[in-house]
């Protein structure tokens, strides 16, 4: 297992801020307000849904994530929202995608983003998995990512369980290697089967204004998120919310070699469905959306063969994991 060397940067312990930069392009964006940056040993599990510890985030902040990915075109587009509200958030990859997606890892962390794991294969029942698998999975995950990005100091030392399948062995094998476990304290169930953007942002919205803050969870391998996010974002920025990115302490590069996709065809690769239909576009661009609803309108229910299938707008398969993903 390698093990993070992180470099203390504040000696006593507490977190570091920083206001972020104005958006340059777009005066009225949400923009991220603050970077937190967490030192070594500062947390060692945090998210309100699972644990008592949470990020010392005042009124109104928020933090968002995103699991599962990276693929198109979802996690493409989900990337131009953030982007377009110079928004800042904190991925929890999968290995295997990350292998299949280099390019787009790196495109990810160059537009400024954190960058932390979530295992090699998203196995099911986590909780469930022997320690040595456990540490297999962990291990191999790291390694995807860091090979995606090609510096191993640009992957944070952040780790979301895969179905926040947590068991105490689990964590005492995360912490003992400097890994932060990361739940969450507002889930938007962007998985849920049949849930539409309309829907998921009502959802968000709510959980979060009985919270008043919090790490926010979702996914950017559905459609779904993908349409949803546009309107969150302004949902947020009219609710008064501001965003907090984090960060771990320590040197990491500003930027890596960019990556051009490749369009070679190669295996299939995780998830295996992903489903979410809707009439509704929240500002994705109409190619986008057409290709979607196109798809959601015929049977999907193959795994694909190639990664080349696997961008199509709807990655499908024989095997509903939806039920029990996060």
């Amino acid at each position: 297992m390698r093990i993070f060397a992180i470099a203390l940067l504040c000696l006593t312990g507490l977190s570091a801020t920083a206001k972020s930069e104005e958006c340059p392009d777009n005066a009225n964006a949400l923009g991220t307000s603050r970077v937190l940056t967490i030192s070594q040993g500062e947390f060692t599990r945090i998210g309100s849904i699972q644990y008592k510890e949470t990020l010392p985030l005042a009124d109104h902040e928020i933090v968002l994530t995103f699991d599962d990915g990276p693929i198109p075109p979802y996690s493409n587009a989900i990337l131009d929202a953030l982007d377009s509200q110079c928004v800042k958030a904190t991925y929890f990859m999968v290995g295997e995608m990350a292998q299949a997606y280099p390019a787009l890892v790196r495109r990810i962390y160059n537009a400024g983003h954190t960058i932390g794991t979530h295992s090699q294969h998203h196995p099911f029942g986590f909780q469930h998995l022997s320690m040595h698998r456990v540490e297999r999975e962990v291990d191999a995950g790291i390694a995807s990512v860091d090979a995606a990005l090609g510096d191993p100091k640009a992957v944070s030392p952040f780790f979301r369980i895969p179905g926040l399948g947590r068991t105490s062995e689990i964590e005492s094998f995360l912490a003992a290697h400097s890994l932060v476990t990361w739940s969450a304290d507002i889930d938007t169930n962007d998985w849920w089967r049949g849930t539409t953007p309309d829907q998921l942002v009502k959802r968000a919205m709510r959980r979060l204004n009985a919270k008043g803050r919090g790490i926010i969870l979702m996914h950017d391998i559905h459609p779904a998120t993908a349409l949803a996010l546009p309107r969150l974002l302004k949902e947020l920025k009219n609710g008064g919310y501001h965003v907090v990115q984090v960060v771990p302490a320590g040197d990491r590069p500003v930027s890596v070699p960019d990556l051009v996709a490749s369009a070679e065809p190669g295996k299939g690769v995780w998830p295996r469905i992903v489903e979410s239909p809707s009439d509704w576009t929240g500002g994705i661009g109409p190619r986008l959306h057409y290709r979607i609803k196109k798809v959601l309108t015929k049977g999907h229910h193959h795994r694909p063969a190639t990664v080349a299938e696997a961008q199509a707008p709807l990655v499908t398969g024989s095997r509903n994991w939806q039920m029990n993903q996060f």
